[in-house]
């Protein structure tokens, strides 16, 4: 028997309707990529639109990112052994301070509800003295993930609700204004989680990390841990219209508690429309990580603060470059390990999606 596609919840208005983009019922990859496209488009068209309402910008932005490399990255052949050894030892100290490696094995699923507080802000160098602009928009979330690989999380602010999730295979994401469409690039782990709500992801994925030195972050004396997004990866992601770049994350661990409390992620994207310029945009997301509790006999972070800079440039911008900042403050209300009747098929991707990579 054939599963059923998932039921849509969700209210769209008459504007978004018209402006949504969905597969059609013979999609195929060929499909996947113009909705990817038109995704792209998007994304960056809105921050300069001035029709444009700020609530979509900042969904767009700071809805439901993804990090640069899966759970499990290849080491790079060009890491030192003492590099190398650096890295595991600081990951030793983050999974001792969480406790973390007490959920392996026992720990199949895990179920997260936040606050989020988000605004655009008026600072075009990107500094923390920038002063917010509009209305701040409120929301909520909620965030379930398995064991291996399956995440899902809705989002909604202001009204407006955004939806991404893995079933372990295909990464997804669900806007108003252009439906569901598959995420380039392959599996990998929603950013939000690396934000302290999942110690165990962040030991894997960093457990391979370079390590570049130290710094001090809020008067924090840190480890700097880097992690890059490899060129097969970064190709994998583009097509003829846009192409990635590069995809960096930094993470910033307490040398005194061992924790992580800052984390840096930074992708450049060249795009080029036939007969028009190349443009280039350079997203820099920056995250405090704050206010962490035991749950269950683990560090989890319940607070925190992002801010994303996205500035534009190329070579028919006469203006210079063009920066648009945005913020977030958020909030953890519960986390819950192992809750009951969570299965696999809370993770079934929209019946577009499964249209466009169909599953043997």
């Amino acid at each position: 028997m054939s599963r059923l596609a998932p039921l849509s919840e969700e209210p769209v208005n008459e504007d978004d309707d018209q402006q949504c983009h969905t597969t059609s019922s013979n999609g195929s990859k060929k499909s996947a990529q113009k909705t990817w496209r038109n995704w792209v488009k998007t994304h960056f068209s809105l921050l300069f639109n001035k029709k444009s309402d700020d609530l979509r910008i900042l969904l767009s932005v700071l809805g439901c990112p993804l990090s640069p490399v899966s759970l499990h990255p290849k080491l790079q052949t060009n890491v030192s052994t003492q590099v190398s050894s650096s890295a595991q030892y600081i990951i030793q100290h983050f999974t001792a301070a969480t406790g973390c490696r007490k959920l392996d094995g026992t720990v199949k699923n895990t179920y997260v509800t936040g606050r989020v507080t988000m605004g655009m802000i008026d600072d075009q160098l990107g500094s923390a003295g920038g002063a917010a602009t509009g209305v701040p928009q409120k929301g909520c979330f909620v965030m379930w993930q398995m064991v291996p690989n399956k995440w899902l999380i809705e989002l909604v602010v202001g009204g407006r609700k955004v939806v991404a999730g893995s079933d372990g295979s295909v990464a997804w994401r669900h806007t108003p204004w252009l439906g569901s469409h598959t995420a380039k690039g392959g599996v990998r782990p929603l950013r939000r989680a690396l934000q302290g709500l999942d110690p165990v992801a962040v030991s894997d994925m960093f457990s391979l990390a370079q390590y570049i030195g130290e710094k001090q972050i809020m008067t924090v004396d840190c480890f700097v841990l880097k992690l890059s997004a490899d060129q097969t990866d970064l190709v994998d992601r583009g097509d003829n219209t846009a192409e990635t770049i590069k995809h960096v994350m930094f993470g910033y661990f307490s040398q005194r508690s061992g924790l992580l409390v800052y984390l840096e992620d930074s992708y450049l994207t060249r795009i080029q429309c036939p007969g028009a310029h190349p443009m280039y945009w350079e997203t820099t997301m920056f995250t405090e990580i704050e206010d962490y509790r035991t749950v269950e006999g683990v560090m989890i972070a319940h607070s925190g603060r992002s801010r994303a800079v996205i500035t534009r440039f190329g070579d028919n911008l006469k203006a210079g470059p063009a920066i648009t900042t945005m913020e977030e403050a958020w909030t953890i209300d519960d986390v819950a390990f192992n809750v009951p009747g969570l299965s696999g098929d809370c993770f079934i991707p929209p019946g577009e999606v499964q249209r466009d990579y169909p599953q043997e």
